[in-house]
């Protein structure tokens, strides 16, 4: 099994199954995707005869080139894309989630003692999108459900993360959002930067999903993708169920450019705040997603929950797991 030509290993007893191929495509390398890595790391895709590999394409928008060609059976990314494509462009349905939570914190200088989300009214924000539309889309739909004017405040957002970051500690603006690990790991390097809110707190949301073209799901599709999610399933149950302190020397090889100790605190804080949850795409958090992609106008007006996912796979797959455990 490959990341990216990381090959992970596999016992003796799976390498003499007859697998098959099972190609994602994603649109990033992240700590929210451990549930994941550790199903592969650990063998529970292939347990259901799938032998998983991954590829990130640069830029990351070739996650549709590659469910358009084929080269890929599903994307992972955020849900934001099938919906604002939906109609328009092409048809996506999701089948599974594995981040249930945003997985960004806001960085500000000095001490966060005190913060409020009031307080960054008629700020300057910067915000790394790099990856895609999410950070700024989540930010500013937060502040919408809070009262606060999005417009209230100012935002520089089309520059490198690494680029922001770096003029963040040198005085530009005066909040910056990033994702969690990154912001941590700041943090330990700077004493005069503090995380202000981490936003795996703020509610449910279905951050990071898995979808393919619509017309091209059959039953054969459907059954691959719910022993897709079986296996995944496996890899967040054993997330919850290990200490990351536990598992140190992994996340040291998955994340190696992060501290350990980093990596361990922000997987703690993600396993007590319902980063992972299920593999089921939450109703409550997808609607309320919804209708912070159409307040920002990417949509006409909210999806319907069917209309963009098919829940059948994953529910499936939890009836078999249930079905195992009472064996």
């Amino acid at each position: 099994m490959a990341i990216n030509g990381i090959v992970r290993p596999s016992s003796d007893v799976q390498k003499k199954q007859v697998l098959q191929p099972f190609n994602l495509t994603a649109t990033g390398y992240n700590l929210n995707y451990l549930p994941e890595y550790i199903a592969l790391r650990h063998g529970f895709f292939r347990e259901q005869g799938l032998d998983v590999t991954v590829n990130i394409p640069t830029p990351w928008d070739g996650v549709l080139d590659a469910l358009a060609d084929g080269t890929a059976v599903m994307a992972l990314g955020g849900i934001w894309v099938p919906s604002m494509y939906r109609d328009r462009v092409q048809q996506y349905t999701v089948f599974s989630q594995i981040a249930n939570r945003c997985p960004l914190a806001v960085l500000k200088r000095g001490s966060s003692e005190g913060f409020k989300l009031t307080d960054m009214a008629k700020s300057t924000v910067l915000m790394k999108s790099g990856g895609g539309a999410s950070v700024g889309l989540f930010f500013k739909m937060l502040l919408r459900e809070n009262g606060i004017d999005a417009r209230a405040v100012d935002y520089v957002q089309d520059l490198d993360g690494i680029m922001l970051g770096n003029l963040f500690q040198g005085g530009m603006g005066d909040y910056f959002i990033t994702d969690n690990l990154s912001a941590l790991a700041m943090v330990s390097r700077n004493p005069n930067v503090s995380i202000a809110m981490e936003m795996v707190t703020q509610g449910d949301i279905p951050w990071s999903v898995y979808y393919r073209e619509t017309s091209t799901i059959t039953p054969e599709i459907l059954d691959v993708q719910k022993r897709f999610c079986i296996g995944l399933a496996k890899g967040i149950d054993w997330v919850l169920q290990h200490d990351a302190e536990s598992f140190r020397d992994e996340l040291a090889e998955l994340f190696p450019t992060v501290p350990v100790d980093v990596a361990i605190s922000v997987t703690n804080d993600f396993r007590r705040n319902k980063m992972w949850t299920s593999t089921s795409v939450d109703r409550q958090g997808f609607e309320r997603w919804q209708q912070g992609l159409a307040d920002a106008g990417l949509l006409k007006e909210p999806f319907a929950y069917e209309t963009i996912v098919d829940n059948a796979p994953a529910a499936a797959a939890q009836l078999a797991a249930k079905a195992a455990r009472q064996s």
